[in-house]
């Protein structure tokens, strides 16, 4: 177990519109306000398409991540996160986890996470950026390649 304790910096609420792809709009917002940490307590949305991980197929190694994905459409979305910084490729990482609903299959549900979506209608964004100590999510090797929060308080 690791444990840091934060100080949090601004917060943000941001609406991705109609349209726009999820992670190009969290991209950008964190680019021009120079956000590097922070948090998505909670989100809500619609999505008119998403991309998420998940499989139809039996799981050939159950301890290990899953890198397959499923695509799903017209849901409605309740999600939040973690962003740190990728210094690989000086931008934000996100890691988020959304639990959606199908509205043309009696709201099926799929819980997984978001490796794309794009927005129907509108998502709702609460963002708490974190000032210290810096976070980054550096690929581990040993663990399968998985990128892996980290806290450096420098």
């Amino acid at each position: 177990m690791r444990a840091t304790q934060i100080v949090r910096g601004r917060e943000f609420v941001l609406a991705i519109d109609h349209g726009e792809d999820f992670f190009t709009a969290l991209h950008t917002f964190c680019a021009e306000r120079e956000v590097r940490a922070g948090y998505l307590p909670a989100f809500v949305g619609g999505f008119r398409s998403a991309r998420l991980v998940g499989s139809c197929r039996p799981l050939e190694n159950p301890d290990a991540p899953l890198w397959d994905s499923v695509e799903v459409e017209c849901l409605e979305a309740l999600g939040g996160g973690t962003l740190a910084w990728d210094p690989d490729t000086d931008r934000i990482a996100p890691h988020i986890h959304v639990t959606t609903g199908l509205k043309a299959d009696s709201a099926h549900a799929r819980t997984s996470h978001l490796l794309g979506a794009q927005v129907q209608f509108i998502a709702e964004l609460i963002v708490v950026e974190i000032a210290q100590p810096e976070f980054t999510r550096p690929r581990v090797r040993s663990l399968y390649d998985v990128p892996l929060l980290t806290f450096d308080h420098g």
